[in-house]
């Protein structure tokens, strides 16, 4: 057992040690005082009720003599039983507060609980109710009505000085006296044993999902990060331990996917430089055996150093917004406006034919540069894959929300990869594609729109081309 058990262990064995302690201490306490000072008390407990069922039932079946025999064999608690003058079954003083206790249990609600009313096969009625024997003085003189030697109180059991035990009067065959002095102490006994069993067990049963996380992070520390916990149930309904475990495992299944995707992107990116690299080794190559032609290697030379550095630009663009856990400064921004003039601007650069609806002012509250290249890196797309067509531009307000609509007229992606085409790097179709890019202008939109709380898709149009839609909220 790990030290957290045992930490488990101690701190609920000594509350409920405490808790026992404490209780019985306070009863106990109660009970000396009671005794000391002589003050016998009317006995509500459950003993005290079947003694009191066991009384009519002898009163009904046995008659008045079995029920004094009853009264007088009494051990554990004593039996009283008044008849209807008041008089005592067998002549023995009640206490002037007992009788009290009593008179105000019959009075709470018409019949007291803790007192029964009899009746004999004469008629007569009596009142019978329990006390503990203690609370008794010693009886002197006569024993019971009847003059039978034996039956009273005061005179030996009729058993002939047998105990519950045996010959020797005590329990198990021991003599009396071990009972007087260890019987009180045996309900505290059960009770720190049984605190004993509980904490135990309930220190077992937090413990071990404790050392089923340490074991699985200790495998996740080392590189497993395979589910641990994927098919355990929870035990009880709203066990926080055994959702803990599930918990971890979504939690290792994102650090899966994660490490996965460094690991993807550094390979793709391997391989995106190493195309420039090879070229820029070719031109300067070439320039060395051909001096002739050196103009044109370095041109080659630059072509390819500015695809590197757009490359690098990108990739530094894509890793900040995945490592951002906070948007940059925001303001509010005409959104129709932006669009007209990436619009103007892909016009003017690609001399592609770019139409804008809008039909009024629409404002969000975004980081002008990020959204900007949001926009204008899938309106970019479009054009470089429209095969030269039309591409509509559409501002559709929508509550609390605006959608913005790029179409083009191309040939569009295939069904099984539209739900690639926002990964890094992801090319559709590139041996039969001659346009230049990385596969990195969709996979930087998506993390801007993500990243001011909006949605991207694209879908194939029925018409042909592609659809792409972003999904932004409106500025309150």
């Amino acid at each position: 057992m790990g030290r957290l058990f045992w930490k488990f262990f101690l701190s609920i064995l000594l509350a409920q040690v405490a808790a026992t302690i404490g209780i019985g201490g306070t009863l106990w306490l109660r009970d000396q005082a009671r005794h000391r000072h002589g003050e016998p008390t009317l006995d509500t407990s459950p003993p005290a009720t079947i003694m009191l069922d066991a009384a009519a039932a002898t009163l009904k079946h046995g008659g008045i003599d079995a029920l004094r025999d009853l009264a007088a064999t009494s051990r554990r608690m004593q039996l009283y039983v008044l008849d209807e003058e008041g008089h005592e079954l067998l002549d023995r003083p009640v206490p002037a507060r007992l009788r009290e206790e009593v008179e105000r249990d019959l009075n709470t609600d018409g019949r007291g609980h803790a007192v029964a009313h009899l009746t004999g096969a004469d008629g007569r009625h009596y009142v019978a109710f329990a006390s503990r024997a203690w609370h008794m003085p010693a009886m002197e003189g006569p024993g019971p009505r009847d003059g039978r030697p034996g039956d009273g109180p005061g005179g030996p059991p009729r058993d002939g000085g047998r105990g519950p035990g045996g010959p020797g009067g005590g329990w198990f065959g021991l003599p009396p006296e071990f009972g007087r002095h260890v019987g009180p102490w045996l309900p505290l006994a059960a009770a720190v044993l049984a605190s004993l069993l509980f904490a135990a067990l309930l220190a077992w049963y937090f413990s071990r999902p404790i050392r089923a996380l340490q074991r699985a992070f200790d495998a996740a520390a080392a590189g497993d990060l395979a589910p641990k916990f994927a098919h355990t149930a929870p035990r009880l309904i709203g066990d926080e331990l055994a959702e803990l475990g599930h918990d971890f495992d979504r939690m290792s299944a994102r650090l899966r996917a994660l490490m996965d995707g460094q690991r993807r992107l550094l390979h793709d990116v391997s391989h995106e430089l190493r195309s420039p690299l090879a070229r820029l080794q070719a031109a300067i190559g070439l320039a060395h055996q051909q001096p002739e032609r050196l103009r044109a290697s370095l041109e080659r030379i630059e072509r390819e150093s500015v695809r590197m550095d757009r490359l690098v630009g990108e990739l530094l663009t894509l890793s900040r917004l995945e490592a951002a856990t906070a948007l940059p400064a925001t303001e509010h921004v005409d959104l129709v406006e932006m669009v007209d003039q990436i619009a103007d601007d892909a016009r003017f650069e690609a001399g592609a034919e770019v139409a804008v609806e809008a039909p009024e002012p629409v404002t969000v509250c975004a980081a002008p540069d990020l959204l900007w290249s949001a926009v204008e890196n899938i309106v970019r797309n479009a054009v470089k894959h429209g095969a030269g067509g039309r591409v509509d531009v559409g501002v559709h307000p929508d509550g609390t929300l605006v959608h913005i609509e790029v179409l083009d007229q191309g040939p569009g992606i295939a069904p099984d990869h539209l739900g690639d085409v926002f990964e890094p790097f992801f090319r559709s179709n590139p041996a039969h594609n001659n346009v230049d890019g990385h596969g990195l202008g969709l996979a930087i939109a998506k993390r801007v729109v993500e990243t001011h709380g909006g949605r991207i898709s694209a879908a194939n149009r029925a018409e042909g081309g592609l659809r792409v839609t972003i999904t932004l909220p409106r500025a309150v």
